[in-house]
């Protein structure tokens, strides 16, 4: 059975664990406001939430400024401090969260079996909140978060405090789950890891990756790891 090949597997948690629908998310949060959030905002949004992320997970910015800069414009026009608007939209995600098909069914398949974690580019306020009401917080051994570890996947440092938390395991005893190919893939490649990626829409495979495992959902990662196709 290939899950006996494995002591810990490590999960991203955006988008292969759970559900992380920003547009929703936001739509939700700025109702609170009286504002109709429309798909137009949440293009001009992105225009700078993007770019801020690719700087974040380059280490070229951090988490505060990452947080603060994509909601400046809307806290000028509401009045508000970009802090709390980015504080109220980590609270309408956790509001709103739900797992991806088939999580649920695998982690329970796997609990006692092998060590479960979670290192994530998420951050903090949404992480612990995610995890208990979706029920999956007594799951997990370990949670590492890019926010608190102060560099961000796929840097060398957080697989590498990852890899310290855990206890030191052959690093070929690791299997890392993602559905980023940058972070998720490479970073856990660079430190030793196998991988897994989780590519839901088939996209076609980056020529600078060679993940060990891809799979198209986690019902599919269930049966691979269990032997059952």
């Amino acid at each position: 059975m290939l899950l006996k090949s494995y002591e810990w597997i490590l999960f991203d948690a955006d988008e292969t664990l759970f559900e992380f629908d920003a547009c929703r998310g936001l739509k939700h949060m700025f109702a609170g406001y009286g504002v109709e959030f429309s798909d137009h905002d949440f293009v001009e949004y992105q225009t700078v939430n993007k770019p801020l992320w690719v700087q974040y997970q380059n280490g070229e910015i951090g988490a505060t400024q990452l947080q603060h800069q994509r909601f400046q414009a809307w806290a000028q026009r509401l009045s508000q401090t970009p802090a709390q608007l980015n504080r109220d939209f980590l609270a309408a995600m956790a509001e709103i969260c739900q797992p991806l098909q088939g999580v649920t069914n695998l982690l329970n398949a796997l609990r006692g079996r092998v060590k479960l974690g979670i290192i994530t580019n998420g951050f903090t306020e949404l992480q612990q909140v995610r995890l208990e009401r979706t029920g999956f917080l007594e799951h997990f051994d370990l949670l590492v978060i890019s926010e608190q570890v102060g560099v961000a996947k796929p840097h060398p440092d957080i697989f590498e405090h990852a890899l310290a938390a855990m206890g030191s395991p052959a690093r070929d005893r690791v299997l890392m789950v993602g559905d980023n190919p940058d972070s998720d893939i490479v970073g856990g490649h660079l430190a030793g890891f196998h991988t897994c990626w989780l590519n839901a829409d088939n996209k076609p495979t980056p020529n600078y990756i060679n993940p060990r495992y891809q799979v198209a959902s986690m019902a599919e990662l269930e049966r691979k790891l269990f032997n059952l196709s």
